[in-house]
């Protein structure tokens, strides 16, 4: 039985509205590949790593630049913060004070996440390139891959463009660059649009004489419990540094893992433990790499002085939890590191990781 000519109509308009409103969809948002190669900058005459060199690495989740000085929408349990968005002014002085501790400090290898590209709460602004104008003498190569980006979010506290991504910054040459997908949080086909893409992004320096020294940053999702995201982003990044290592490569990853480590969730408030497991999944990976800062260190009597995360919580007085980490090869020879919390607790909800290395010599 064939439909009378107004249900015809109404399904007819339905169906170009639905094509319309999916392809609108398509045509906002950003679906990248498995691995795709990332862009990689190197201007002028840039040095190569040398074997047996001293290296000195950090890893710190910028904020985009937003400072210490708001409580974000997402912020609190129940995304109830009042903020939703950094003053320009508060843009410019993070920038500042981003630009002197990295002159203090003078890292060879800055990997940084949050770095925001484009996105309507913070002025449409390219960070990374405000930081390499700013550092261009300390800083000639770098590296980056997006993790979210869409040219309009529907969320009510969104309304507009989003684009985060990680940038590796390097006093030494990078010869290319990757960006591995990470595998995504659930959602309905919809939502998965519009949510973070979290990534590797893996950067190849060369050591003259032939070797390489891969190095990984990363931010790993926030918010999973209830699903085995964490687990299967943990397991690839396994899988990544099995067959680095098999190969005999050297490596460092750094970045802002959201993974608590043993004895930290017993610590914090009952409202915040939500959004971590009891048993970390951080296990996995401390368990087969020596990491920064150590088990022992982060989970200690001391750990305080570990801690990496200062919650923009009316609740929190100071750093609480860690969260940032730098994992590395055996291949390399730590000799130092800390987390800089003296100066930066005003920057950035996250603090600094800092590790210092020797480089393998030539055999």
């Amino acid at each position: 039985m064939s439909l009378p000519r107004p249900l015809r109509l109404l399904l007819l308009i339905a169906l170009v509205v639905a094509a319309v409103a999916i392809t609108l969809i398509y045509s906002l948002t950003w679906r990248p590949q498995p691995r795709e190669d990332a862009p990689v900058t190197c201007t002028g005459q840039v040095a190569q790593l040398q074997p047996g060199q001293a290296l000195k690495v950090m890893t710190w989740n910028l904020q985009y630049l937003a400072g210490k000085r708001h409580v974000f929408w997402y912020d609190l349990p129940g995304g109830d913060g009042p903020d939703e968005r950094p003053s320009s002014a508060d843009l410019a002085m993070t920038l500042d004070e981003v630009v002197r501790v990295l002159r203090d400090e003078q890292p060879d290898l800055v990997l940084l996440q949050e770095l925001h590209d484009g996105a309507r709460a913070t002025d449409y602004q390219d960070q990374l390139a405000l930081l390499q104008e700013r550092l261009a003498d300390l800083y000639p190569c770098s590296s980056q891959a997006f993790y979210w980006k869409a040219a309009f979010v529907p969320h009510p506290r969104i309304l507009g463009s989003v684009g985060m991504k990680l940038g590796t910054l390097s006093r030494f040459r990078i010869a290319r660059a990757e960006r591995l997908q990470l595998p995504m949080l659930e959602a309905d086909l919809l939502s998965r649009q519009f949510q973070l893409k979290r990534a590797l992004l893996v950067s190849y320096l060369p050591v003259r004489g032939g070797d390489e020294l891969v190095a990984i940053n990363t931010h790993f999702d926030a918010f999973a419990q209830g699903q085995n995201t964490m687990q299967r982003q943990v397991e690839m990044t396994d899988g990544l540094l099995q067959q680095l290592q098999r190969a005999g490569r050297s490596w460092v990853l750094g970045g802002d893992l959201n993974l608590l480590p043993p004895g930290q969730f017993e610590h914090l408030p009952e409202d915040q433990r939500g959004w971590y497991a009891a048993d970390s999944e951080l296990l996995d990976l401390a368990s087969r790499y020596p990491m920064i800062p150590s088990l022992q260190q982060a989970s200690g009597a001391q750990q305080a002085q570990w801690y990496t995360h200062f919650p923009n919580d009316p609740a929190a007085s100071g750093p609480d939890r860690t969260l940032d980490y730098l994992f590395y090869s055996p291949r390399l020879t730590p000799f130092a590191s800390q987390v800089r919390q003296h100066d930066t607790q005003a920057i950035s909800d996250h603090l600094p990781v800092i590790g210092r290395f020797f480089l393998p010599s030539q055999e």
